[in-house]
């Protein structure tokens, strides 16, 4: 049998092509074959040149036009057949000799070489001897002598290429005439043809007989071939049509059925630019034909031991191939297994080799993978029986193309899978997301025990074919997939051939397919410094919004991922180390010794570093391997470098992951990392990880220690944290933030500190102080203190996590060389989170907070008091808000009471004070400036398990003027929005008036040397103030006072207790209101009185004034027949009219007749009120009238009646 054989073959002129000379170079040797390969169809319109025309050529129908004459070229040649006459195609006609000039400097002695080369093809009809790159004193003797030999003087490639067309077309020329020459000869004078089958022993008469009709019928058959090989299929078919007729008659069914074929294959060069079903049909029917022909005459004619089943096997395969594509699949199929039966009844195991080897490629270009791997595992098998080292290297080779069919390949032989497999990482990568389809085509666990039959196979070949590379490899792949089904005793073998393998190899020799052990991605341990890389834009404040939200600010491999589609993004730097967590796994019953692994790099702008490790049997580790990047760019890591078996081999991630998946889905044998103990694999997907410049980088240290800080609820204490900067890049710019719970706690933070040091170059250190105060507990965000004794009081303590964050923002220089070369990209800045690690521990206590009033009326004595107006006065009365002036009064005083529960082991002295304002107004008045002046309670002691209770006055805080705009916000928001707009508005104005006056309460405490702290009463306070707020800070439209009167001295001006700032007198200057100092009022004495009005809006208020008093009885001293007090002027229905924010005086004069104490009052009724005062008094009537009273004030009239 022959290879590679078509219907086409039967047209081809086989031309044996032959180095000659010196040896030729292989790259030489290559370039000639290639360029004598491209002339493998010569064109009958193109060799009319070099044709000439004898006699009447016997090719009738020549296609000049159309027509072509084929070349088959055999390199080395082939042995001359012993069926060359019953198909003409098998001879080889022609013979071409290649030369390599330089190294065959005589060419005399190239010419007998090629003359004696060519006495072994008797049947060749034209000889050509190349010589390639000829000297200069070749080409002259080139010139005059040999023929045979053509020189191919030195030229290009395109010239050089010319002149092999130009020899092609004058040999194809050449081999036209002589095929003429020989038809007409055979016609002529006829010809004896013979094949093996015909008997060799004397014939009979009849037999005699027999042949000599026989030989007709085998000369057309014959000329038919010539004809073919002369590219006339036309004439070939007429030669073929009579021989088939003529072997009809003579019973000569061997060369009936060749007969046939060669008209199968005239039909089709006839008919080459087009195909049809009838076509089809007609190719089918004869080829059909002939082979049931060719498997008559070996039924007839084995008995001469002479075997004709190649000659149907190779008409099988001939129509095989020309049904072969997916269309016909099972046609095909039964042609090729019909063709594979056959297979037995040949002899020679050549071929059944080169059956086998068409087979399989048929198989493979149907689709059918497995049966051609079946096919070439036989043609493997053939080739194990010889015992030579080239049939064990042609077996390994057939062996490992089958490998990919049985998916046991090699990573570094397919290119197929390695496709897909890019496919799949990529996939993976994505989120974990592989391809059901691909991981079956990957995983087939069915075929296991065939796999382990292939690899098995190719590790026998490679031994046997000295291939110690190809033994390491297929020994890897078959402890590596198959190590479940291999017993101790062969895992063992496997591992001691590795060993022995790669004692043959080279030192640092590497392969593509892994060993051991398994390798997997576990995680990233990410250091802080690495994940606070914050993205820089040009903007100066380019930290904003990514403030982080607590102590693990960035975790990239959190599971339950929403963004499973979108990679993670990882940034590290160039010269900081990092580390990856990868986990090895040994399944096998041997221990495990890994000379060296680290990470697999191939972006080459990382440096791993290399670690050995040791896995005994059965285990699984979790190694850190670590790193530097050195180059800005992406970084690809896929894997590790092993160094285990004494070769190097590159383990992927996504292999692995895989198997993993296999495995999961009972595709693959066994879980290598669940048999070693190991726990189920988290999701863990590979992120884009790009290198970015040098970086600083912050170092942050508690100055103290790194302990936290435990404060009491409200303490106050300073901290100082040192910060270093341990990179290679100065920082030019830094900002200060915070995060995290409870950022009301940090009191002050100092930036000016940090600012001053910039620029902080490397090694240097700045040391900032932070002011923390202790935040308020609350039972969801407390423990039980567990360093408290069972039989003591529990006491509660914040929990972890419940500090503040401080965060530093800072960035390196931005140079210019750096925006160009990493095409204008600004360098990121870092964030660097420092823990205020603070243990708050339950401290002084609020029980309770509620509003308490005072009434008691002022009084009138001989003795003037100064009127408080300035803050000289307010810093030396000192404790005047905790004392009432017996001359001012206090009518509706308000006051807040604190009630406070020491539940400690420590005692607590509480410290009241009030932060009021004093700023001269637009009008004149006196208003107190925010912490100016502080007002202060005396010290309280509060020991352990005690309560105590402070009283703060709340009279001082109400605001000076009454302002219509703090009415007409309310009105304007409730004509554009609605009421329930209105009333929202009016509710966080009011909260904010709250806040406002709580924030002016200052609750502060001392316990020890060095505790202090303030307590918050915003949360105890504020439900306590929600109804009375606004009678607290509005002042009342007028209030009243009264003043003694002496002649010749200026009267004193006997504040109301409800006024908290002293307006200016007409004048426009302070008065001061000294007088002479008088010990009582006596009675029947004219005492002489003024009454003074001040109004406190901004707006003109007429009013009538009504002056009485009352004795202890609460009886009218004015009126009816017992009246006690006379009087002189006018005390009722006084018309007054009072400017804004001004005072107005009336005077009268009393005269009392019984001494005792009275007490005086005022009242006013205010004409024609305005919406401001309608609204101070919370009237809702247009008509109602608005009343004004006074506070009362106490006159102790001394004497005897």
């Amino acid at each position: 049998m022959e290879p590679d054989v078509s219907i086409e073959t039967g047209s081809m002129i086989r031309v044996a092509v032959l180095p000659v000379g010196g040896s030729i170079p292989h790259s030489r040797l290559r370039s000639y074959v290639a360029m004598l390969g491209q002339h493998t169809k010569i064109d009958l319109s193109s060799i009319s040149s070099f044709y000439l025309e004898h006699q009447k050529s016997p090719f009738t129908h020549q296609p000049w036009e159309t027509g072509s004459i084929r070349f088959k070229f055999m390199l080395g040649g082939s042995p001359p057949s012993a069926w060359e006459d019953f198909q003409s195609c098998r001879k080889i006609l022609a013979v071409i000799g290649l030369c390599h000039c330089p190294s065959s400097t005589d060419l005399d002695l190239v010419a007998d070489q090629f003359a004696t080369a060519c006495k072994g093809y008797s049947s060749a009809l034209a000889k050509r001897c190349f010589a390639f790159c000829p000297s200069d004193s070749q080409l002259e003797d080139g010139d005059h002598k040999r023929d045979n030999i053509i020189l191919f003087p030195p030229s290009d490639q395109k010239t050089q290429e010319f002149h092999m067309v130009t020899m092609m077309q004058d040999l194809a020329a050449s081999l036209l005439m002589e095929f003429e020459k020989w038809v007409l000869r055979a016609e002529s004078s006829g010809t004896i043809l013979k094949t093996p089958l015909d008997s060799q022993s004397s014939l009979g008469a009849e037999e005699f007989i027999k042949a000599k009709k026989r030989r007709l019928a085998r000369a057309q058959k014959t000329i038919g071939d010539y004809c073919l090989l002369a590219g006339s299929p036309v004439d070939a078919n007429a030669h073929y049509s009579t021989a088939i007729e003529l072997a009809r008659l003579t019973g000569d069914v061997f060369w009936h059925a060749g007969a046939l074929e060669g008209s199968i294959c005239a039909l089709l060069l006839d008919r080459m630019d087009y195909k049809d079903p009838v076509l089809e049909e007609e190719v089918k029917y004869r080829y059909y034909t002939a082979i049931q022909l060719y498997r008559r005459s070996y039924l007839q004619d084995n008995a001469q031991r002479v075997s004709t089943v190649s000659f149907e096997l190779e008409a099988t395969l001939k129509l095989a191939r020309y049904l072969c594509r997916r269309e016909l699949a099972k046609e095909v199929v039964e042609l090729l297994m019909g063709a594979a039966d056959g297979a037995k009844s040949l002899i020679d195991a050549n071929d059944r080799l080169i059956l086998y080897v068409e087979i399989a490629r048929l198989f493979g270009t149907l689709g059918y993978q497995r049966k051609a791997a079946f096919f070439s595992r036989q043609v493997a098998q053939l080739y194990l029986q010889q015992d030579n080292s080239c049939a064990a290297i042609s077996a390994m080779q057939v062996l490992t193309m089958t490998s990919n069919a049985y998916r046991v390949q090699s990573r570094r032989k397919s290119q197929k899978i390695s496709t897909a497999s890019q496919e799949l990482g990529a996939s993976h990568s994505d989120g974990g997301k592989v391809h059901p389809q691909l991981i079956v085509s990957l995983f087939e666990s069915q075929w296991s025990s065939i796999q382990m039959v292939v690899l098995r196979e190719i590790l026998v070949s490679s031994v046997r074919a000295g291939d110690p590379l190809a033994a390491w490899s297929a020994a890897a792949r078959l402890l590596r997939s198959f190590y479940p089904l291999i017993t101790p005793a062969g895992q063992s073998g496997l591992a001691s051939s590795l060993a022995n393998s790669a004692e043959r190899l080279p030192s640092g020799t590497r392969c593509a397919d892994p060993a051991l052990p398994f390798i997997r991605l576990h995680s990233f341990p990410l250091h802080p410094s690495q994940t606070d890389i914050i993205k820089r834009n040009s903007q100066k404040e380019w930290w904003t919004g990514s403030v982080p939200s607590g102590p693990f600010i960035y975790t990239p491999f959190s599971k339950g991922s929403s963004t499973d589609s979108v990679k993670q993004e990882l940034t590290w730097i160039v010269g900081e180390p990092v580390h990856v967590l990868v986990e090895l796994a040994n399944p096998c019953s041997f221990d495990l010794i890994v000379e060296s692994i680290y990470l697999s790099a191939h972006s080459n702008n990382f440096d791993a570093f290399p670690v050995s490790v040791n896995l005994p049997s059965n285990t699984s580790k979790v190694i850190s391997l670590s790193g530097i990047p050195t180059k800005v760019g992406a970084v690809s890591i896929p894997g590790c470098i092993v160094h285990c078996f004494g070769v190097i081999t590159e383990h992927l991630f996504r292999d692995v992951d895989n198997l993993l998946l296999g495995a999961s889905q009972g595709l693959v044998l066994l879980d290598p990392f669940r048999c070693c103990g190991s726990t189920k694999p988290k999701n863990v997907s590979f992120p884009n990880i790009s290198v970015v410049p040098p970086l600083p980088l912050l170092v942050s240290r508690m100055v103290g220690g790194n302990g936290s800080t435990i404060l009491y609820e409200g303490e106050i204490r300073d901290i100082w944290i040192s910060l270093t900067n341990a990179g290679t890049v100065p920082i030019e710019q830094a900002h200060l933030a915070l995060s995290g719970k409870n950022q009301d706690s940090v009191s002050s933070i100092a930036h000016d500190v940090l600012f001053s040091a910039l620029p902080l170059k490397p090694g240097g250190e700045v040391t900032i102080p932070v002011t923390l105060k202790a935040w308020q507990l609350n039972l969801s965000d407390t423990d039980l203190d567990a360093s408290k004794s069972p039989s003591a009081n529990t006491r509660r303590v914040s929990k972890e996590g419940s500090s503040p964050l401080l965060v530093v923002y800072y960035s390196g220089p931005l140079n210019s060389d750096e925006l160009n070369s990493n095409g204008n990209s600004v360098p990121p800045g870092r964030r660097l989170v420092v823990p205020l690690n603070v243990s708050v521990l339950q401290g002084l206590r609020f029980i309770r907070a509620r509003l308490l009033s005072m009434e008691f009326p002022a009084r009138i004595g001989g003795t003037l008091r100064k009127r408080i107006n300035c803050e000289k006065d307010i810093t030396e009365e000192g404790n005047s808000l905790v004392r009432i002036d017996p001359y001012r009064g206090s009518w509706g005083l308000r006051l807040l009471e604190l009630e406070l529960s020491n539940p400690t082991d420590v005692v607590f002295e509480v410290n009241v004070s009030v932060q009021l304002e004093s700023q001269p107004s637009e009008y004149g008045m006196s208003i107190f400036n925010n912490a100016d002046i502080d007002f202060g309670y005396r010290k309280t002691r509060i020991d352990r398990d005690y309560s105590a209770r402070v009283l703060i006055p709340l009279e001082n805080f109400k605001l000076p003027v009454l302002d219509v705009s703090f009415f007409s916000k309310d009105a304007q928001v409730n004509n554009v929005l609605g009421n329930a707009v209105a009333e929202r508005n009016a509710k966080a104005e009011l909260n904010a008036s709250i806040n406002n006056l709580i924030s002016k309460i200052k609750v502060r405490w001392h316990s020890g040397r060095n505790s202090s702290g303030e307590l918050n009463i915003k949360d105890a306070t504020q439900a306590a103030l929600q109804a009375s707020v606004m009678d607290i800070l509005l002042p009342d439209p007028l209030t009243f006072g009264f003043r003694l009167a002496e002649i010749g001295t200026t009267s004193e001006n006997i504040g109301s207790s409800e006024e908290s700032s002293t307006a200016e007198n007409s004048t426009g200057q302070t008065p001061e209101f000294i007088g002479k100092a008088k010990d009582s009022i006596s009675p029947h004495e004219m005492t002489r009185m003024e009454v003074i009005i001040q109004n406190n809006t901004k707006e003109k208020i007429r009013m009538s004034l009504t002056v009485s008093c009352r004795d202890v009885a609460g009886e009218n001293c004015f009126e009816g027949n017992n009246a006690t007090v006379l009087w002189a002027g006018i005390v009722t229905d006084i018309n007054l009219e009072a400017p804004p924010l001004q005072e107005i005086t009336h005077s009268f004069a009393l005269y009392f007749l019984v001494p005792g104490e009275y007490t005086l009052l005022t009242a006013a009724v205010i004409n024609d009120p305005t919406d401001v005062l309608r609204a101070r008094a919370k009237s809702d009537s247009s008509t109602e009238p608005i009343f004004c009273r006074g506070s009362p004030f106490h006159v102790h009239v001394s004497g005897t009646g």
